[in-house]
């Protein structure tokens, strides 16, 4: 007797990148595959091809991830990512769009999917390339609920994401390729997700 077996998509793992979903409400209310949490003293990163985990590199610096962070799904930082930010003349990176997603509860494991709300980001130049670090706050976190901007949140704390990502690509005796300006909000931060969106589409299509 034949059996019913689920869909393809449904009986095998989708790749984290370009099988899941971007969210529910996008470019608002987004999916983030997480690949660190704060706990991590390891950089674990995507491995683009096969869409496992791998090891990056063990960190130099004893600063550690001050939120859970990874990428949006079906998102692509590519010339129109580039072109919303000043002074990346090489463009977007090429990788997913990453998004720090903060959580009052301690979330200890990677390789999970997490219900973001967008609330501002942090544009970062690494080496001229534009390589925006979205803000989110977990959905239904009671703590962070009634965050609506990054204003809304507390300055010191969005200054440790900031020297997280000054820092954690540092190598002593050798000069920074990394810059960050200001800090902006919602709006600005939904204007990269759409860029980042539609680069995804100009790259990889929309099936």
């Amino acid at each position: 007797m034949k059996k019913n077996f689920p869909s393809p998509f449904y009986r095998w793992r989708p790749h984290p990148w370009h099988g899941l979903e971007i969210g529910p409400n996008p470019p608002a209310e987004l999916n983030a595959y997480i690949e660190l949490t704060p706990f991590d003293r390891v950089k674990y990163e995507i491995d683009k091809e096969t869409g496992y985990i791998m090891v990056d590199r063990p960190q130099r610096t004893s600063s550690q991830p001050p939120s859970l962070y990874g990428f949006i799904p079906r998102t692509y930082c590519g010339d129109r990512v580039g072109a919303i930010m000043e002074g990346a003349e090489k463009g977007g990176d090429g990788d997913p769009l990453d998004i720090c997603v903060l959580s009052e509860r301690p979330i200890q494991r990677g390789e999970i999917i997490v219900r973001a709300r967008v609330v501002g980001g942090l544009p970062m130049l690494d080496d001229g390339e534009a390589d925006d670090k979205i803000i989110a706050v977990l959905i239904n976190d009671l703590i962070w609920t009634d965050i609506e901007d990054i204003s809304d949140l507390p300055p010191v704390l969005v200054e440790r994401l900031r020297h997280y990502f000054l820092t954690y690509k540092l190598i002593p005796g050798q000069e920074s390729k990394t810059s960050i300006g200001k800090s902006y909000g919602k709006e600005e931060a939904l204007k990269v997700i759409e860029a980042s969106m539609q680069d995804y589409e100009d790259e990889y299509g929309s099936d």
